[in-house]
């Protein structure tokens, strides 16, 4: 079963943006399936060391835009993007120390992340772009 769902409220508009906001929840559902099959140890940090890199990398290309259109908001959005690195970070950690993963308390937590970073923060950058 899926961690996260495609939602149409995701997208802002921006090809690639919206491209990439679909390869995400890709990955985080592939992670998920990969961790919930059995992948453990260095096979588990290193799902989730990439899912990290891809989101950061994500995330440098919105504020890219953002900077783009002198988008008056960015220093907020771009702390609300630290604070999910910074959640991802606290699992990794959490998992080189204690060796388990609570995919489902993690799961909701993005699932929760996502649809009010979209549905407020990326709704009005969305705005801002037209």
């Amino acid at each position: 079963m899926a961690l996260l769902t495609w939602r149409k409220e995701y997208e802002l508009g921006l090809a690639d943006v919206d491209h990439e906001h679909r390869e995400l929840i890709d990955l985080i559902n592939q992670i998920h399936q990969q961790l919930d099959a059995g992948a453990r140890g260095d096979a588990a940090l290193d799902l989730l060391g990439e899912l990290y890199a891809q989101i950061a990398s994500h995330f440098a290309l919105e504020e890219q835009h953002m900077r783009t259109i002198d988008y008056k908001e960015l220093d907020d959005h771009k702390a609300d993007h630290e604070r999910l690195l910074d959640r991802i970070r606290d699992l990794m950690d959490e998992y080189e120390d204690n060796a388990t993963l609570d995919l489902h308390a993690f799961g909701v937590d993005l699932d929760a992340w996502f649809l009010v970073h979209f549905s407020t923060r990326d709704a009005r950058f969305h705005r801002a772009l037209h």
